[in-house]
């Protein structure tokens, strides 16, 4: 079982840039999948990004709104995925949360685990 634990959220401005962590405790795989997803207040969630790997490769993968702003990576030392914001916007207000998978996926999913999330809010 894997829990992971989100942190880095806060209050920024337009313009302003985030770093999100999620870090992974439990048992781990040397491959799987963590993906970034987002909610926003009466919406569904949606994909932002998410880092698949195995022994001999990392991909990534990232929603088209992501226009070169996010950028999703991993330390696997400290077992943690980042996704770093920038240039951010008021649209990009939303829970952010966590998911991983110790399969292989494309990186919209299924995952298996899920973060409690943590609120990122973009003023103007």
């Amino acid at each position: 079982q894997v829990q992971l634990a989100e942190s880095g959220g806060g209050l920024v401005q337009a313009g302003d840039s985030l770093r999100l962590s999620c870090a992974a405790s439990g048992r781990t795989s040397s491959s799987g999948t963590m993906g970034w997803f987002r909610q926003a207040p009466g919406k569904e969630r949606e994909f932002v990004a998410a880092i698949t790997w195995g022994s001999t490769y990392i991909s990534t993968f990232y929603a088209d709104f992501v226009k070169g702003r996010f950028t999703i990576s991993r330390d696997y030392a400290k077992s943690t995925v980042y996704l770093q914001m920038n240039s951010l916007t008021p649209e990009d207000t939303a829970v952010y949360y966590c998911a991983a998978t110790q399969r292989k996926i494309a990186g919209t999913g299924p995952y298996d685990y899920w973060g409690q999330g943590t609120q990122v809010t973009v003023s103007s």
